[in-house]
């Protein structure tokens, strides 16, 4: 097997945290590897809402992480939302910096919009719905004219170099069919989340959990992997991904109905459209399951406007047969983001020495059990810079013997199976049952296909759940839906999750 040594950084991963960790590890060099093309295969280009920073006269960064805080459900770290919501104006103005095209108000500052569980509006937006593709092409053109980064695309992340204490050294990719070793002195991943491993998502299918994986059975400390985030307006035209109908459509008006074209979400929560995503998911999802529809009318919110003030949308719409200028949006929950993670501090650093973290594959604290709305890529630029300044004074580690540790592929065939499953059992409801039967369905997949990181990944997240018998933020039980008195993150490590843990843990 051809070996590598990079003397830097090297990062696995192009999305928004990763290209952020390899500009911050300046002057030292960056080696950035991902499997795709820049700006495709990762969630920061998918992005539509934008980035949420308190920017205004008006807003604070106390109050956005008192926000962040609330919608956490009370596994938030409210040092880390602290952290998270001080630095974010500087980001926000760093990528504008660079030349993200934020909307600008008539007197230049921050057009911002109010998103759900938002208590004032503090969304940088780019035309709508388009902040993720120009905030990402605006930071790519950054990277690929920083003469300390090179950036190699065709890489597919299958495996870790460690030495004989437990120190990661590299990674192992696959290249034209063919594995390559290259070792670091550090090594971030940004591998993204876990949408890849559910049938309804909004995620590119290439995020399968991967990354947290590899690192789980590299005996990395795994945090809250049970608490997945479900979009409730992903855009029902049969697509896979789905299709987003960004929560903004929400804020500037747009409301759910029925079949009948009554609306429902008020008998849901008092918040109506405006109600915290798990609670708008889950109206979803019962009124779809009543046979009564949901579909998202925006034609008064926006109208005849659609085509300029959320194209993206209103492209996915056409495309799918839906005119949003005058019919209702088909909608469906539809699995969006992982507030679970690797768990990391707040400069990236995992429980493994060499090994860094940062974006969706990683789990700072500063979600919880609830991601507010467009905090993600503002976690992915601030705590993305963080990791690569971190990363990048990580001392040399003296020469050393290394083993690779290189999981199975998962045949398409089995990973759909795997994504069937997933979302029937470990979705917007789950219980004891279904989770007992998804965890059996894993387990004879790893039987039968070896345990690669995909099903790693799964197992980790469906454990959690089961064991996790309380309904809180985006985790919610059918069997088991009260709130525990005293708020608990889960902390797992592969090696305390033995085959049968699960069977325990239903006793």
């Amino acid at each position: 097997m051809q070996r590598l040594a990079h003397d830097g950084v090297l990062i696995v991963g192009a999305g928004l945290a990763g290209l952020s960790a390899a500009l911050a590890a300046a002057p030292r060099k960056a080696l950035v590897l991902t499997d795709a093309p820049l700006n495709r295969g990762c969630s920061s280009a998918w992005a539509q809402g934008g980035m949420a920073a308190a920017l205004s006269e008006g807003d604070t960064a106390a109050r956005h992480a008192q926000d962040t805080i609330a919608a956490g459900a009370g596994l938030v770290d409210p040092a880390v939302a602290r952290l998270l919501t001080e630095e974010g104006p500087a980001a926000v103005r760093a990528l504008a910096g660079l030349g993200a095209p934020f909307d600008r108000a008539a007197d230049g500052a921050f057009a911002q919009s109010l998103e759900a569980a938002h208590s004032y509006p503090r969304v940088a937006r780019v035309k709508g719905d388009q902040a993720g593709a120009a905030i990402m092409a605006a930071v790519i053109a950054a990277v690929l004219a920083a003469p300390h980064i090179e950036v190699r695309t065709g890489h597919r992340l299958r495996g870790l170099l460690q030495d004989a204490g437990g120190r990661v050294r590299g990674v192992v990719c696959e290249q034209d069919g063919r594995l390559v070793e290259i070792a670091a002195a550090a090594t971030i991943l940004a591998t993204g989340g876990i949408g890849g491993l559910y049938e309804v998502t909004t995620t590119p299918a290439e995020l399968m959990g991967e990354g947290l994986g590899l690192a789980a059975l590299a005996g990395a400390v795994i945090a809250d992997p049970e608490f997945v985030q479900f979009h409730p307006t992903a855009i029902d035209v049969g697509r896979d991904p789905a299709p987003l109908a960004t929560e903004a459509l929400r804020g500037e008006g747009a409301v759910l109905v029925g079949a009948d074209g009554a609306r429902f979400m008020a008998r849901y929560h008092p918040d109506a459209e405006l109600a915290p995503r798990d609670v708008v998911a889950r109206a979803i999802h019962a009124e779809r399951q009543a046979a009564r529809g949901a579909f998202l009318d925006a034609r008064e919110a926006v109208g005849a406007h659609f085509p300029e003030e959320f194209p993206a949308v209103f492209a996915a719409c056409m495309a799918g047969g839906v005119d949003p200028r005058v019919q209702p949006i088909p909608v469906v929950p539809a699995c969006h983001y992982h507030m679970g993670g690797i768990a990391t501090d707040a400069d990236g650093a995992t429980s493994l020495p060499g090994l860094f973290a940062a974006g969706e594959c990683a789990s700072t604290g500063a979600h919880g059990a609830n991601r507010l709305a467009s905090n993600s890529l503002l976690e992915a630029a601030v705590f993305g810079a963080r990791a690569g300044r971190a990363a990048a004074a990580a001392p040399e580690a003296a020469p050393a013997r290394l083993v690779r540790l290189v999981a199975p592929s998962l045949p398409p065939a089995a990973l759909q199976s795997l994504r069937r499953a997933m979302s029937r059992d470990a979705g917007v409801i789950r219980s004891a049952d279904g989770l007992l039967r998804l965890l059996d369905e894993i387990e004879a997949l790893a039987t039968q296909h070896g345990r690669s990181a995909a099903l790693v990944a799964a197992r980790l997240a469906a454990a959690s759940a089961l064991a996790r018998a309380e309904s809180r933020g985006g985790h919610f039980r059918s069997d088991a839906t009260a709130i525990d008195a005293v708020p608990r993150r889960t902390f797992i490590r592969w090696p305390d999750l033995p085959p049968a843990a699960w069977k325990h843990a239903a006793e």
